[in-house]
């Protein structure tokens, strides 16, 4: 069987945390920034309103379930849950993925993937959560808090490696020497190693982690399309509006590269995106993303990965709903774009 593996990310800020409560106050969640946004121009589609699973806790396990149910039933493979290791023992969002571990379900696939960076105010750009590397011992305790995982059975495996993803693989302080002892710690624990994926956002992304010991580089084009516009594109939008929106169709054409055919680089499914409910009117903003816009990416991706040995790709994301960028039914479109993923993926299917 042609075997497409789909791993969306998950973003598990959907119940109250300390530090939320601390700084932006008390009840504030992924849903707060979600609700109030406002539309910012005409035919502006926000606020983007959660249908099938609503507003959920991602502490009540049937939330998780309900997830975890509904993905599988349309073509996602496994969730890849965001984790927050900032050093010297400091998580954040861990609730999730420790019931998880312990409840044993829901009996659906996932991965990790560390979000190794400092948290911004999106407004004012103040660090307010730093990101930080304490060395060798430290490196150690993070690989022993996330043992646990790895042991997992339903834990995602390529040749007896967890796979481990990096959002900034080459903010680590001497990479390599991470990696090195990673491998050794898992080797130590049964595993082959570690299989690592490094996340790159742009070219000059890619070529910093060319010399990191990755296994396999995650490449998220979302922005491609703006080395393709021409200045006087941009200058005359900007004449009339300072709001970054482009078009989906436009940016989606670029979503997925020629250059992906490489075996090491991941494509990226992308449905959609609009940053405005965490960023204001600064934000990135795709706009008209439907499910007939997200077909003929769809295509895109699928026929690359049909030519290609690793068949593994990412989707950003499950349901980074502040950003516009979910599969998560909604008010609007309800379930088309998770039927649109099923039907194109059982296309491909040999």
């Amino acid at each position: 069987m042609f075997n497409i593996k789909l791993i969306a990310y998950y973003l598990p800020q959907y119940y109250e945390i300390e530090f939320n409560n601390k700084y932006w106050g008390k009840g504030h969640t992924e849903w707060t920034d979600t609700a109030k946004a406002k539309p910012l121009f005409k035919g502006h589609y926000q606020p983007h309103v959660p249908a099938d699973l609503g507003f959920y806790n991602l502490l009540m396990p049937e939330a998780r379930e309900a997830q975890a149910q509904m993905a599988k039933e349309y073509g996602v493979d496994g969730f890849c849950y965001w984790h927050y290791w900032f050093g010297d023992e400091k998580t954040i969002m861990e609730k999730p993925i420790q019931a998880v571990l312990k409840s044993g379900k829901p009996n659906f696939p996932f991965c990790l993937c560390w979000a190794n960076h400092s948290w911004h105010n999106p407004k004012t750009k103040e660090i307010i959560l730093r990101q930080n590397y304490e060395g060798i011992d430290d490196y150690k305790d993070h690989f022993y808090h996330v043992l646990p995982a790895f042991k997992d059975k339903r834990y995602i495996k390529i040749d007896n490696k967890p796979v481990f993803s990096i959002f900034e693989a080459e903010s680590i302080p001497n990479a390599n020497e991470y990696i090195k002892l990673w491998n050794e710690l898992a080797i130590s624990e049964g595993f082959n190693g570690i299989y690592f994926i490094g996340i790159v956002q742009t070219p000059e992304e890619y070529l910093k982690i060319q010399n990191i010991n990755l296994d396999a580089i995650n490449v998220v084009r979302l922005k491609d399309f703006l080395r393709y516009r021409t200045f006087w594109q941009d200058k005359i939008k900007y004449m009339f509006s300072d709001i970054h929106n482009y078009k989906y169709e436009e940016a989606s054409k670029h979503f997925i590269s020629p250059e992906d055919i490489n075996e090491k680089n991941i494509p990226t499914i992308i449905p959609g995106w609009d940053h405005s409910p965490r960023g204001g009117k600064k934000s990135l903003i795709l706009t008209d993303y439907t499910p007939e816009t997200f077909e003929n990416h769809l295509h895109d991706a699928f026929k690359l990965l049909s030519k290609k040995k690793n068949k593994l790709c990412f989707i950003k994301a499950w349901n980074e709903w502040g950003e516009g960028n979910h599969l998560e039914p909604d008010l609007k479109y309800g379930l088309a774009f998770l039927e649109t993923l099923k039907r194109v993926k059982e296309q491909y299917l040999k």
